[in-house]
């Protein structure tokens, strides 16, 4: 009996979703010296089908790119209807960032990729950086409200969210460089979220 449209839709759909996994680990690693090959490599699949679902590689890294903005995006969105305290919402938005990057470090390695990349399109760049901008402008937000209720450390604000900053990054390369580290003795949320907390409160947590 032969498939229905809708059958063969949800096989190339299935297709190109395996496409796309692969895709992701082969440019956060490789950057776009990456091939077409490689990806259907990585993905175990025919040369060719690649080709069937994407013209070329440019085409493949600008569908990671707009994936993971627009999931970012959707998180960013969902996480700002979220109850709670400014200190709360904190720890919440870093531990997911933190489990994000060990469940899924190539989502950041990407990121990292459209930045530091010269030849990354300059559109691709512009949003990479628009994203990056607004985070760390809700981070920072987080952080002043917090500190105005005694949830986070009186320090300056542009220097904690430096200092997020630079250990999520840290995560990233760690990821690239020293992968069995990384794996080995990946940081609990509570050891980095320690920067941004009170003495007071960061004692009693560690005597917790």
């Amino acid at each position: 009996m032969p498939r229905t449209e809708e059958a063969n839709q949800q096989i190339r759909e299935a297709q190109k979703a395996k496409i796309l996994e692969a895709a992701w680990r082969v440019f956060a690693r490789q950057g776009r010296s990456a091939t077409m090959a490689d990806v259907a490599a990585a993905a175990d699949v025919s040369y060719g089908l690649v080709y069937r679902y994407f013209v070329n590689k440019e085409a493949i890294f600008h569908a990671l790119v707009e994936q993971s903005l627009q999931t970012k995006d959707a998180a960013f969105q969902r996480f700002e209807e979220l109850p709670g305290t400014p200190g709360e919402r904190l720890d919440r938005l870093i531990t997911r960032l933190i489990e994000s990057r060990r469940d899924h470090p190539e989502v950041s390695q990407l990121h990292a990729q459209i930045l530091c990349d010269p030849t990354t399109p300059a559109e691709l760049r512009d949003q990479a950086i628009r994203y990056g901008q607004a985070f760390q402008d809700m981070l920072k937000r987080l952080i002043i409200e917090g500190q105005t209720l005694g949830e986070v450390r009186p320090a300056d604000p542009d220097q904690l969210v430096t200092a997020v900053l630079a250990a999520l990054d840290g995560l990233t390369r760690l990821a690239l460089t020293y992968s069995e580290r990384f794996h080995q003795h990946y940081p609990d949320a509570s050891i980095i979220l320690g920067m941004l907390k009170p003495p007071a409160k960061r004692d009693r947590a560690e005597k917790e």
